[in-house]
């Protein structure tokens, strides 16, 4: 046999037991999906839920992906609805059980959608609301040529940064902000492969909308690569009247090919005998197809054909970032195929009986991994599922601590802000060398210089691939801003999008598990626009990426910005987004000690990423006799005036409103006698451990009693609490309920307006006559 022979039979070989794998993909995660919404009891009456028909559309991309063109070192964001699919595959591995199959979307089971978190087999990165699992792949691309050209991962070692996308996702703003930034960056090492079966939850896409993606990528620098026909449809374009029928396809409306696929062969025949009646040879192409055979050449697409999809990837060499839209037919291989409503639609009894019969599987070995397939082809396929690439993917990494300086030092100065004060801790650390400030890596979308990086990026550079010359500096024209930008640079910058903002935080908080190099990330943002990457923050947090974020300037102490400026909830976003511990302080020393910790904390098995709400406001710093008030601060709170036992009154800030406090402190210290001022540096951390002693009672621990409860039980039982903040007042009136108190609480809850501070406190009552009002208020009614 000659050599191309022997190629073109090695590969052929290879096609047909994919072709097996992927029908087995195709009917587990059916199975699965049918066994947890009719087979299984459901005790609520709810249904469970699925999306069978979005994992037939995938089997093929995933099978010739994860048995052929995978490494071991690549990392794959896989679509959420494939999450069943995924499972499958690991399944396969032996890396899944049977029992988190049985349990899907049950307790203890697989999750709806792949989690870092709370699945067991091996997943990079969690995915669920839709097209953040695809732009977190280009980030993760840029970090891994961030610790290439930091010496901390060898070029060898790189891999491909893959996303496995539906096409709806396409309709996702944070695609597009991403491709923009992985433009300016150089984007490499990305894949993003399309699910193209133009069928979404409400509707079919619209016709032709595969070209304006073509534009749009390839003016970004990508490389486009279309797969729309199949073996089977390509030799059909070579016969007399094939023309035509490439013709009729290529100009099919979308919605038509969903219905005429759902319909079957003898519907393809009615329209194509209509539409290209007279056509000389289309009626002998379609006289050699019975329905069935022409129902498999019509939905033969690209996305479905293994052999195309493995040409597909072996010819994407180089590092380009390519963009793959593969055709493919919702519900492929089902009987909910094309139909409008297959997204949530599921195959009912007799339907699944219906594909296991044809799939030779008898009843009782739904779950056996090569039912119905006889000994030597089960082996075969065994052996190609053992030694495929992925098999060999090795668990993730456990990178070593970064060691952290036992206190960092507390910047100089009688007046400074929470936002200077960090700064000033940055650079400190830029110019020491620390271990800790080599593996900081600071980012901002576009507020860098108004955050305070400025003095950090001035002395530890920009990131870049390639080296930029700061054209300012060798004008020789002054300017505050010396940011040279080159391979060793530590700060990466971003464009205006916040999206982008976050989901750079979660790729460089991730660097550790994916890459064995532990970074730690700092992350400056305008305090109000946290909430426009909300989204991409829960992200980052669900799968445990760990990162500092800064909020800075915050609230209606930004005065002049005005309303749109001045953060109002994010104080209740710190307290409820899990995966991440926040924190307010007020003074200098508190934002050294509370950055200290943060970095420690980031690296702990069980930490989380930390966010510090800081503002511009410069305030009077505190002396300090001692540092018994340090780990009261980290645990949220402490007395910075105790009271005396028994106290009938205490105030309680947050932040920026501690000069205020004070001085309503100082004004009625003689009208309420032993009156106490309680330091809140973090209501979450307050409030979680306070929720966390009462949850003992019904977990069978010990009920300890909390920080907060130990703080309050100073007072007296019928004491009264003014609490004051500069956001919701929602973030501190709950320390009422802790043990009974009267309570007063201050705080915003109104869209803020420009003006100086002493006119906006008074307006919004977060000065001192508000404060005193407020504990007259409790007393005197």
């Amino acid at each position: 046999m000659a050599e191309g022979d022997a190629v073109a039979a090695a590969r052929a070989e290879q096609v047909a037991l994919l072709t097996r794998i992927e029908e087995r993909l195709r009917w587990l995660s059916s199975w699965t999906v049918h066994n947890a919404n009719n087979i299984r009891a459901k005790r609520d009456g709810l249904k469970v839920g699925g999306h069978q028909a979005s994992c037939a559309s995938m089997t093929a991309i995933m099978t010739a992906l994860y048995f052929h063109a995978l490494r071991p070192q690549d990392k794959v964001a896989v679509k959420p609805h494939a999450g069943p699919v995924l499972h499958a595959i690991h399944y396969l591995l032996s890396e899944q059980t049977r029992e988190k199959l049985e349990r899907f979307r049950g307790l203890g089971g697989v999750q709806s959608y792949p989690s870092r978190t709370k699945d067991t087999i091996p997943i990079d990165f969690s995915t669920g609301s839709v097209g953040l699992g695809v732009a977190v792949t280009a980030f993760s691309s840029l970090v891994q040529d961030y610790l290439v050209a930091h010496g901390q991962l060898a070029e060898a070692d790189t891999g491909r940064m893959i996303a496995l996308m539906g096409d709806a996702e396409l309709d996702e703003g944070n695609i597009y902000e991403c491709l923009i930034e992985g433009y300016k960056h150089d984007l490499r090492n990305c894949w993003w492969i399309v699910d193209y079966n133009r069928q979404s939850l409400d509707a079919t896409t619209a016709d032709r909308m595969f070209r304006r993606f073509d534009d749009i990528f390839e003016t970004c620098g990508w490389r486009v690569v279309t797969l729309k026909h199949g073996r089977l449809q390509r030799e059909a374009f070579q016969r007399p009247g094939g023309r035509a029928l490439e013709d009729w396809i290529a100009n099919c409306p979308n919605a038509d090919f969903a219905v005429l696929t759902y319909l079957g062969g003898a519907a393809w025949r009615e329209r194509l005998e209509r539409d290209l009646a007279g056509v000389r040879g289309v009626k002998e192409l379609l006289a050699d197809h019975d329905d069935a055979a022409l129902a498999r050449l019509m939905t033969n697409l690209g996305g479905h054909c293994i052999e195309t999809l493995l040409d597909a990837f072996d010819a994407a060499t180089g590092d380009q970032p390519t963009l793959f839209i593969a055709y493919t037919v919702k519900g492929y291989g089902l009987p909910l195929a094309g139909h409008k409503d297959n997204h949530s639609g599921m195959m009912n009894t007799a339907q699944i009986e219906g594909l296991r019969a044809e799939l030779g599987i008898q009843p009782g070995e739904e779950w056996d991994k090569w039912a119905g397939l006889g000994d030597n082809l089960a082996a075969r396929l065994e052996a190609l599922v053992k030694d495929s690439p992925i098999a060999r993917k090795a668990p993730e990494h456990r990178a070593p601590a970064v060691p952290v300086p036992d206190r960092l030092p507390v910047p100089e100065g009688a007046v400074l802000s929470t936002q200077a004060a960090f700064g000033k801790v940055l650079y400190d650390l830029a110019k020491s060398d620390a271990a800790l400030a080599d593996r900081i890596v600071t980012t901002a979308p576009d507020v860098t210089q108004t955050t305070n990086l400025g003095a950090f990026v001035n002395q530890r550079g920009l990131f870049r691939r390639q080296e930029l010359a700061d054209v300012f500096q060798k004008a020789k024209i002054p300017s505050a801003q010396k940011w040279s930008a080159h391979t060793a640079g530590q700060h990466i910058e971003l464009g205006i999008a916040e999206h982008n903002f976050f989901l750079l935080l979660t790729s460089l908080g991730l660097a550790a598990p994916h890459f064995g190099t532990r970074l730690l990330p700092v992350g400056t943002v305008y305090d109000p626009f946290i909430a426009r990457g909300l989204d991409a923050l829960n992200y980052g947090c669900y799968q445990d990426a760990r990162f500092l974020l800064v909020g800075t300037p915050s609230g209606i102490t930004l005065a002049g910005e005005g309303g749109a400026h001045q953060s109002i909830n994010t104080p209740l976003i710190g307290m409820g987004q899990p995966g991440l511990e926040s924190f307010e302080p007020a003074f200098a020393d508190e934002v050294a000690l509370l950055m200290r910790w943060a970095f420690d904390h980031m690296q702990a098995d069980g930490g989380s990423s930390v966010y510090l709400r800081l503002t511009t406001r410069q305030i009077e710093q505190q002396p300090r006799t001692d540092d018994s008030w340090e780990a009261g601060a980290i645990a949220g709170a402490y007395w910075l005036r105790p009271p005396l036992p028994g106290a009938k009154a205490a105030i309680a800030y947050s932040g920026a409103v501690a000069p205020e406090a004070l001085a309503a402190w100082e004004e009625l210290q003689d009208d309420l006698p032993g009156l106490g001022l309680l330091a809140v540096t973090s209501p979450d951390r307050l409030h979680r451990d306070w929720s966390a002693a009462r949850a003992a009672r019904w977990q069978g621990g010990a009920r300890t009693p909390s920080h907060i409860e130990t703080l309050l039980g100073e007072l007296a039982p019928d004491a009264g609490l003014v609490t004051v903040l500069d956001g919701s007042p929602a973030a501190l009136s709950w320390l009422g309920g802790v043990k009974g108190h009267r309570i007063s609480p201050l705080g915003t809850d109104r869209f803020g307006q420009t003006g100086d501070l002493p006119d906006l406190y008074r307006t919004y009552r977060l000065d001192t006559h508000a404060i005193i009002d407020a504990a007259a208020e409790l007393f005197l009614a």
